[in-house]
């Protein structure tokens, strides 16, 4: 497999192929997804808990991208060419990458939107973006063991859409200190699609005969 990505196959191995750093990096996940759950309870706005999957959307994507990681447990110290998939999990696969791109992203935009209500806190604004971008560094460690189906993409841009839809339509977006306007939301659906071009560009296909 040769997966068009930024980061070295050889980077990608060492976090992917070994267990304990394996082990690790689902680690580390699991503390942010914390840290972000904390984030958005402490900013809490009233959201209905069958909501909340639409809402903490940061945490949401860590927590894609740990189930997607965890596929790979059964397979520790073995080439990731030889890391079995299917359907089901090209769709678990492209909606991590989506949504790690996606927020990655969209923290910058909406940071960047509403500059002057962050900077100059130096964790408020540098901080929170680096740690977002590293949401983008972990979705390019997926094209090294995962694949996509046109369907998984169309899934991807559909719930992409409408989670930002009912984010904007119905306020659940994450907790901003401005009103979001038209900017961010014209901008947040541009950053779905273009995550989803991204997935098709970046993740190799299953099959030509893959739904």
């Amino acid at each position: 497999m040769d997966p068009r990505s930024p980061v070295p196959r050889r980077w990608a191995s060492l976090y992917l192929s070994e267990g304990l750093n394996l082990v690790a990096l689902l680690a580390v996940n699991a503390v942010a997804v914390l840290v972000g759950v904390r984030f958005y309870v402490a900013d809490m706005v009233d959201v209905s808990t069958a909501l909340w999957p639409l809402f903490v959307d940061s945490p949401v994507a860590l927590l894609l991208a740990m189930f997607s990681l965890a596929t790979l447990l059964p397979f520790v110290d073995r080439d990731l060419d030889a890391v079995p998939t299917n359907r089901i999990l090209a769709y678990l696969h492209t909606l991590a990458f989506v949504w790690l791109v996606k927020m990655g992203l969209w923290t910058g935009l909406a940071l960047g939107l509403g500059f002057d209500r962050y900077f100059p806190a130096p964790w408020d604004f540098f901080g929170i973006i680096l740690t977002h971008l590293a949401f983008v560094a972990e979705a390019f460690l997926i094209p090294h063991y995962g694949k996509t189906t046109r369907g998984a993409l169309a899934v991807a841009l559909v719930l992409a859409l409408v989670n930002d839809g009912l984010d904007y339509g119905m306020g659940i977006h994450p907790p901003l200190r401005y009103d979001p306007g038209i900017a961010l939301p014209v901008g947040t659906v541009l950053l779905s699609v273009g995550a989803v071009a991204l997935a098709a560009v970046s993740l190799p296909k299953l099959g030509e005969n893959s739904a």
